[in-house]
Formats: structure tokens, sequence, C-alpha cells
């Protein structure tokens, strides 16, 4: 393809970085000589100098006969104009950055729409979610982009009291609309069976209907608490984005603000949220508010030197999950050694954002549930179906080896199917399944096999 990129900031250059990598033609357009050299340095990339707000500067960079924009200035406004401007002279597809809530969230207005803009990415919500599901469970952001809320993903562990110990699970229906999708033991990992039995001490995957899982949860573990206790460092844009998100999927959050003004100031926003005036470094804050009795801490301020002092602070104080928010790669291979769990980056989420929202495969790999034995892949079915799955129900349906399906979307409804559900023409579905199974997959849903995907972003 060809892309044109304006802005070569951190998300600008990263995009540049990971499209090039995948063969794709790339032009960068900037104000700054001095980014520009930078680049020029570092990348086989067309750069240009210039107002990217400007149409005949766009048309000048080539947009008018782009596949696509990507505007990734410091800007909203400028990105907002610069990819309306491109849709109008003739750009396929215009993807802009945005980070204020406002235009994101549609309120009063679908800006979108209305300039005509295919998609807004947003890098500090992106991370956001990307943080929220990661501290639930491996897959469940993809799950949740998949299916819009409707379902969602869980892990739990099988205590003594759960009615399943010792049950074979074709002998039990649990509560809700869910299913098993991987176990997990000390010596192995696996997709289970009907004749597999369930064990105190399973660490088990669900996938269920958002409204049922928690139900389902307390069936394999009824002291299952339920909410989440996370404790968020930092009064950013980003650390505002987290906690909402995290409010939203049922987490208590309290916030630590080392400033009283934006203290106070965010104490009026965010609702549900417990926000204390303290500075983490340099108080005694964390043993007091019991940070050894927390799921999880995310350093998420503005810099990262200090988000790593933070999360290192916190885990040394008994946090059980330390994450930092960081923007460049920099410090991520002494991450590890201080004992910081993970690292969350918004401009590598902003670009994994962008590849999948190009990503126009049949087949594509969401994510991995357990490394060699579970990966969730996403199946568009198109409108005509294979023989092999047309009007067969699931169960009758020769799938590869250790394959299932997840979830059906379906117009406006997504759903965990059951064995007698059959698809329809149009279904996307979520499917489980082991490494390395796309190629029977695109098989037997009658599609031709494309082994090139794009380039994953780090961190």
């Amino acid at each position: 393809m060809n892309i044109l990129i304006c802005g070569a900031g951190e998300v600008g250059r990263h995009s540049a970085e990971v499209l090039a990598a995948s063969g794709h033609s790339i032009t960068i357009l900037d104000q700054s000589p001095a980014r520009l050299a930078e680049i020029d340095e570092a990348m086989d990339v067309r750069s240009m100098l210039g107002d990217c707000s400007q149409a005949e500067v766009l048309i000048k960079a080539g947009v008018d006969k782009a596949d696509l924009i990507i505007a990734a200035t410091n800007n909203d406004e400028v990105n907002l104009l610069s990819t309306s401007v491109a849709k109008g002279v003739g750009c396929k597809t215009a993807i802009a950055r945005v980070h204020r809530s406002g235009f994101y969230e549609d309120r009063g207005l679908n800006y979108a729409k209305h300039l005509g803009i295919d998609h807004l990415v947003c890098p500090e919500y992106a991370t956001a979610r990307a943080i929220a599901a990661a501290l639930r469970s491996p897959g469940a952001l993809a799950v949740e982009n998949f299916a819009q809320g409707m379902i969602e993903m869980q892990r739990i562990v099988v205590s003594e009291s759960s009615k399943a110990v010792g049950v074979a699970l074709r002998d039990f229906k649990a509560p809700g609309t869910s299913l098993i999708a991987c176990v997990e033991r000390p010596d192995r990992s696996f997709v289970p069976k009907a004749e597999t039995v369930i064990k105190e001490g399973d660490l088990l995957t669900l996938i269920g209907e958002a409204k049922g899982i928690e139900q389902t949860s307390k069936f394999y573990n009824p002291e299952h608490a339920g909410r989440r206790r996370i404790m968020v460092m930092g009064g950013s844009t980003q650390s505002v984005w987290l906690s909402r998100e995290l409010r939203r999927v049922g987490a208590s959050v309290r916030q630590f603000i080392a400033d009283e003004d934006r203290a106070i100031e965010l104490a009026e926003k965010l609702d549900g949220v417990t926000v204390i005036n303290a500075d983490v470094i340099n108080s005694d804050i964390l043993q007091e508010e019991r940070v050894d009795q927390t799921d999880a801490f995310v350093a998420a301020t503005d810099d990262e030197e200090t988000n790593i002092l933070g999360a290192a602070l916190a885990k040394t104080r008994g946090a059980t999950t330390a994450v930092a928010v960081m923007q460049r790669p920099t410090y991520l291979h002494l991450l590890e050694h201080i004992g910081i769990d993970r690292a969350f980056s918004p401009r590598a989420t902003a670009v994994n954002e962008i590849l999948r929202l190009l990503d126009t495969r049949p087949l594509r790999r969401l994510a991995t549930l357990s490394r060699g034995v579970a990966e969730l892949y996403e199946m568009h079915l198109g409108d005509e179906l294979s023989k092999g799955v047309a009007d067969k129900p699931l169960f009758e349906i020769e799938f590869p080896p250790h394959c299932l399906v997840a979830a059906i979307s379906r117009g406006d409804r997504v759903y965990v199917p059951g064995a007698q559900d059959k698809f329809e023409p149009g279904d996307v579905a979520i499917i489980l399944g082991p490494d390395a199974v796309e190629k029977k997959l695109n098989k037997l849903f009658g599609h031709k096999h494309d082994k090139k995907a794009p380039i994953a972003a780090d961190v």
C-alpha cells in the first residue's frame, strides 16, 4: 500500500517502522526538519517537510493517490482536518489519532462520520483497555474488541468447595452461558474435552456472555470476590482513561495524585474512584493504604522514570502485580530485573490498533491463551458458506483437532453457541485452537490461506 503518515512523533514514527517492515511504501510529512532528518537516517522511507492541514501540501505528498493516511500529530484538530481533507481528495482510507475524549466518545457529534474519516484511534484509551484486559486474562482484549462488551473472558482458580471438583464436564451444567477455553495445571495446559475431570486448583479460562459470567465464576470458585482491587498512580490523561476503564469492568480503584489541584479536579470527575492526594515515591502512603492487599498497581504518570520507580516500589511493598506505562523502549530491558511485571506503551498499542483495523484477511490470530496449546482466531465466513460448514450443526462439523467455536457475531448479536447451532452467511466467529492451525481452518471454511500477517508493534 501507499501510505502517508502525518506527524513524525512517537506514534507516527513507530507506525512508519512497523508498516515499512511489512513492505508498504511510506511517506512521512512533518513540520520539523530535525525530526525528518532523524527519520531519513533511521528508515528507508520518503520524508517531506510541510503542514498536513493544507490540502495543497497533502496533494503534493501524494495523498490523492494514497491507499491510507494516518494523521498522528500532537494536535487533534489538525489530525481530524487533514484526514477529512485527504478523504475529500481521493485517499481510500483515513485514520486519525485523537487524545481528547470529546472527539473520541462522540459527545454531541460523531466526528468520524461527520468528517468522513474511517477510524479514530486514541492511544490512551487503547492502552487503558489493554491494561484492564491484561489484568483479567490473556486474550481478554481480543474478545472484547470482537464482542463489543457482550462477551467477556475471565480466569478463575477452581476452589475445593466447587461442585465441579471431581466431575467430568459432560456431567454438569454450570450456570450462565459460557465455556472453558483452557485448563492450566502445574504440569500442563490443554483445551478440555467432554470427559475432562475438573480438579481443585485448576486455572480455568472462561469465555461467556457478560451478563452471566460472574455467576459462572462463582460456580467454580464460590469465594470468588468478583471485584478486583487496583491502585493507579498519576493524574495524567492516561491515568484518567485507565481509571474509567477499570471502573467500567467493575474494579475497585484508588488513584494517587501528587498535585493537589489535579487531585481535587479528578475527584469531582471520576465517579466511583477513590482519589488520594499523595506522593507515592516520597511517602509511606502505599503501606498505609495496604498495597499488599491489592491485585495490581499501575504507574501511569507522564514521566517514564517516575513510573518505573513507582511500580518497583509498589512491588517491593507487596503488590501482586506491578505495571508501568512507557512511551519508549529505552528501559524495557531493565524492568524484569527490578520486579515490574508488565509494561504498556501507548505508541505501540496505537500502532497495533491500526494494524488490527487494516487487517482484512478472513482468518486472523487474535491472541494466545497458552503458548502452543490455545490460540484465539477470528474467522469471517463471507456471503457463501463452504460445504464443510453449510447447514450443519456445530457438533457435525469436522473441525481440526482441539478446535471449538467460542463465540459467534451475527448482526447486532454476539453469543456463545451451543452444539446444535449453525453458521449463517456473514457470521464472524471466534475459534479456539492450537498453534499453526490456520491452514486447516481456512480449508474448512473455503478460504485461501494467506501466510502474510501484519508485523505487531513492540511492547
